[in-house]
């Protein structure tokens, strides 16, 4: 069947989901370090993105690259900034798209279209979509950490952490539908796409990207994101045959 790869952007994301695992191995590759073993049962890949668009290319090429991780899907999860009004700081966001809203070859293309594509969005695998979109409601039902909503829809990234208010209401003008913003997820579905692996997004709100972020960003990604993302891969790992 293949590894599933889990992915995140900071380690404070993913520090929850390698204390689960029993039996992790780490190995190296251009200055990452990857963590085989199992999780919930299921054969995983865990690895540390770095920040970024150039950093999230890299590290997927080398796990859809390199034989000895076998992967067959990935998941991104970690955190983003709210932009949607119905988007509010301790819900889940699931991509069923993601766009860099800072790729602008314009004239030369459509503005965010990735040239020679021919498409400005990539999009995510609904069946993993659907049960990162299951695993979610359950995971929030079922904590005490507040009445977080689950949402569906478009992704946006760019390498730009976006916190200025004008910068925000820019986005929301441009891309209306955008529900969440953050670094690294358009970057990887590019990467998905042009190996043909199908995969995933799963954000938790930290913020609503606009200078009213979280008063402990670090407090509450260890608190609160990451323990939701071990949440929800675990539930998600359980649908896996």
């Amino acid at each position: 069947m293949g590894r599933t790869a889990i992915v995140g952007a900071m380690q404070e994301e993913l520090s929850c989901l390698l204390r689960h695992m029993p039996d992790e191995q780490r190995v190296h590759h251009a200055g990452r370090a990857f963590w085989l073993g199992h999780l919930e049962g299921q054969a995983v890949v865990v690895v540390l993105s770095r920040i970024g668009k150039v950093a999230a290319a890299t590290t997927t090429t080398l796990l859809l690259t390199l034989p000895q991780f076998d992967v067959q899907r990935v998941v991104f999860t970690g955190t983003a900034g709210g932009l949607h009004a119905n988007v509010d700081v301790g819900d889940v966001v699931v991509a069923d798209s993601l766009l860099q809203h800072d790729m602008d070859a314009s004239p030369l293309f459509p503005r965010h279209e990735v040239p020679l594509y021919g498409r400005d969005r990539f999009t995510a695998d609904r069946g993993i979509s659907d049960a990162l979109i299951q695993a979610a409601q359950q995971s929030l039902a079922e904590t005490n950490l507040g009445q977080g909503k689950v949402h569906r829809g478009l992704m946006l990234s760019g390498d730009r952490f976006v916190s200025d208010p004008h910068e925000n209401e820019a986005l929301r003008a441009r891309l209306p539908n955008a529900l969440a913003v953050e670094m690294e997820g358009a970057a990887l579905a590019q990467v998905c796409h042009d190996f043909g692996v199908p995969f995933g997004v799963v954000r938790t709100i930290s913020d609503r990207a606009d200078g009213s972020a979280h008063g402990d960003f670090s407090e509450f990604v260890k608190t609160v994101a990451s323990g939701y993302s071990l949440a929800i891969v675990q539930r998600y790992l359980r649908t896996l045959p």
